[in-house]
């Protein structure tokens, strides 16, 4: 069987993939019913509805011919690179690592770096659009989780707070 559509059927086995993993990282919680759901119940049916989404668009990439038959470009390896450095950085910020010697640089150090960072993936940085996307960021994280939910972590640097 010919592939009509390579984005289509990549895509699909995708999220077939990430739904199989789902529902079997699911698999070791207890599943509990609609009535009491346990820790498993959410993940195992995002996982199953993922595969079954990713089913129905790989057959259909198998089966509807497409114009131009949507071939898959070259990899984008700025973005990925930029996207994952930026969450690992946003990580290493919030609860710094000691091991290192490290210290915690806090949230708002580290949504504006996790925002300068990512804002590298993209083709055009404009520094003043960078710094109002962080600033609001920044409060918005601030009053979303320490004031509203009152989550326990740092804000501030280490040295600052101390």
């Amino acid at each position: 069987m010919k592939i009509k559509s390579q984005k289509d059927f990549f895509s699909g086995l995708m999220f077939m993939g990430v739904g199989v993993a789902f529902a079997w990282g699911a698999s070791s919680y207890t599943i509990g019913n609609g009535a009491r759901m346990g820790p498993g119940y959410f993940p195992l049916a995002l996982g199953v509805l993922l595969a079954f989404l990713g089913g129905i668009i790989t057959f259909k990439a198998l089966v509807v011919e497409t114009f131009d038959g949507d071939k898959v470009g070259a990899f984008a390896w700025r973005p990925l690179v930029f996207i994952i450095l930026a969450n690992l950085v946003f990580g290493a910020m919030i609860g710094g690592l000691p091991k290192f010697g490290i210290p915690a640089m806090g949230l708002i150090a580290g949504i504006y770096a996790l925002t300068f960072i990512a804002s590298l993936a993209g083709d055009g940085f404009k520094f003043t659009e960078v710094i109002v996307l962080a600033t609001i960021l920044a409060v918005m994280s601030y009053l979303a989780f320490i004031v509203l939910l009152k989550l326990q972590f740092p804000v501030w640097p280490a040295f600052i707070s101390a």
